[in-house]
């Protein structure tokens, strides 16, 4: 069977997943998972990628990444490649990590986000590595739960923002919709084209690709973007509040990085993460 095409184009979503090797680990302990961890914080940052939800197993992990720079295979040849150096030289082992390339399904943001971060993180459930995702230490859940402090690579924003404005309300209303979901099929399970998930018209769209035709563009309603100056038209007249509003809509609603941001408006990118998860 031959491989299926890549399709990349910005702020195109995926989910992805890689395996070890011959069913071989791919951590050996809580040094390597964190060590993984930062890797893909590192990489996330590097190349702009809005991480929604991720879980690290022992011998395979799953992400939900949103690309505004379509970069997806760019960044995933760094995660794999500089983690499997470090594994190779901390336990004196040679050869490949990971078994040949990562899968990435390409999904419909306004049907499929929820349910992918969701089915992301009940993965410790599923395969009986954990009885709660509350109690699991290695994923996305925690952080996303208000549990603990989500870490700085980690894209909040978007998923909770479909459990209302408030951050404690839409914390717990996303834990409860995670546990309503422990029994539910798979969502991957609808797609089409191995790589392909979404309703009638975005697999019309993308079919184009699949058959041999050139990455040109993703679809139009991604594409189409405001331009910063655009969004911050007069934002020095305006109160802090309202400015704050258009940091969240510039990064929300057209993908604009932390940095990019910042660096319009003349603001360190941490201040920028501050107002934005507020």
């Amino acid at each position: 069977m031959s491989r299926p095409i890549r399709i990349e184009f910005p702020g195109a979503l995926y989910h992805v997943s890689n395996r070890g090797s011959d069913q071989r680990a791919i951590v050996r302990n809580d040094a390597d998972r964190r060590v993984f961890l930062n890797t893909l914080g590192s990489v996330a940052h590097r190349c702009h990628w809005l991480l929604h939800s991720y879980v690290l197993m022992h011998d395979h992990y799953h992400l939900i990444v949103e690309t505004p720079k379509a970069n997806l295979s760019q960044g995933m040849r760094q995660l794999n490649g500089v983690y499997t150096q470090y594994f190779n030289r901390t336990h004196q082992s040679a050869g490949t990590l990971f078994r040949g390339r990562f899968k990435g399904v390409l999904f419909e943001k306004e049907n499929y986000l929820l349910a992918l971060c969701r089915h992301v993180v009940l993965n410790p459930i599923r395969v009986g590595r954990s009885s709660s995702t509350d109690g699991y230490r290695w994923s996305s859940h925690r952080g996303m739960a208000g549990l603990v402090k989500a870490p700085d690579f980690l894209h909040t924003d978007a998923v909770l923002a479909h459990f209302g404005r408030r951050s404690r309300d839409s914390q717990q209303k996303y834990r409860q919709y995670v546990r309503d979901g422990v029994k539910k099929d798979s969502p991957l399970q609808q797609r089409s084209n191995q790589i392909l998930l979404g309703g009638s018209e975005f697999r019309k769209e993308m079919q184009d690709f699949l058959n041999g035709g050139l990455v040109r563009r993703g679809p139009k309603k991604i594409t189409r973007r405001r331009s910063l100056k655009s969004i911050f038209k007069g934002v020095e007249s305006k109160p802090k509040s309202a400015r704050n509003q258009l940091i969240k809509k510039a990064h929300i609603d057209h993908t604009y990085t932390l940095q990019e941001i910042g660096n319009h408006l003349g603001l360190h990118y941490t201040t920028v993460s501050k107002v934005i998860n507020a």
